[in-house]
């Protein structure tokens, strides 16, 4: 069994914000409890409820752990991951992770995860693996999630089964093949396109059961069009003839 807790592999976590006041400490505290080792960039979209102003602070208790990007106005989770990773992939670190901030991915798995990144080219936290689930949703809520999957899965007929799981560790020259300023994506669509992109140049990827826990506080920013842009984009995906191998 390999020993989680002597992996010193820098990794830098890159974490999306809005509106995430009552949960950017807690995970921010969460993040870099796992070890030295981890680092975090948070990318705040002008938060109107002060994530930001949060967020600088934790960066001064933190110095030389947390790097805050700001950016003006509420542009969307894909323009912000893409921010995060520009900065992430500068730091040259051993690995890059990507993490909801609403605790839904619990900081605890990162070890597991990370560990698992020695073999591959991409680990995805999973809830539809043996072990993996969900708790605190709805039965409406599982159903959409287990049909978005399933649907996304068998247009692509990619061999993941949770595309839509935002909870990622990347091997930084993987993530830098994908040229991330190239996705065209946002929320849900967006880990789905990563993902299927990182597929198509050849990846080693690995699937790693998680808990996914629904936000105890804030609100859920899943709407009708994130939805949508999700269901077109796999037929976009598919029937595109442009491939990045590399």
């Amino acid at each position: 069994m390999i020993d989680q807790s002597k992996d010193l592999t820098p990794v830098v976590v890159v974490v999306p914000t809005y509106n995430e006041r009552p949960n950017i400490e807690a995970l921010s505290l969460g993040i870099l409890g796992q070890g030295a080792q981890y680092r975090m960039v948070i990318v705040d979209d002008n938060s109107p409820d002060g994530t930001g102003q949060i967020a600088d602070d934790l960066a001064k208790a933190h110095p030389g752990r947390i790097d805050v990007i700001h950016r003006p106005a509420k542009q969307g989770l894909g323009r912000a991951y893409i921010a995060g990773f520009d900065l992430a992939l500068n730091m040259n670190p051993g690995l890059i992770a990507q993490m909801d901030a609403d605790l839904s991915h619990d900081p605890a798995d990162l070890p597991r995860l990370v560990a698992a990144a020695r073999d591959v080219d991409l680990v995805i936290g999973s809830r539809y693996v043996a072990g993996g689930g969900t708790s605190g949703w709805t039965l409406w809520r599982r159903v959409l999630s287990r049909i978005g999957g399933r649907y996304a899965r068998g247009v692509l007929g990619a061999p993941i089964a949770d595309l839509t799981g935002g909870f990622k560790v990347w091997r930084p020259p993987t993530l830098a093949r994908i040229d991330p300023r190239t996705l065209r994506s946002d929320g849900y669509a967006f880990t789905i396109e990563s993902t299927w992109r990182a597929l198509q140049t050849g990846a080693r990827v690995e699937e790693i059961p998680i808990i996914f826990n629904d936000r105890v506080a804030g609100a859920s920013k899943l709407s009708r069009r994130i939805v949508l842009e999700a269901a077109l984009l796999v037929w976009k995906l598919r029937f595109e003839r442009r491939y990045f191998a590399g």
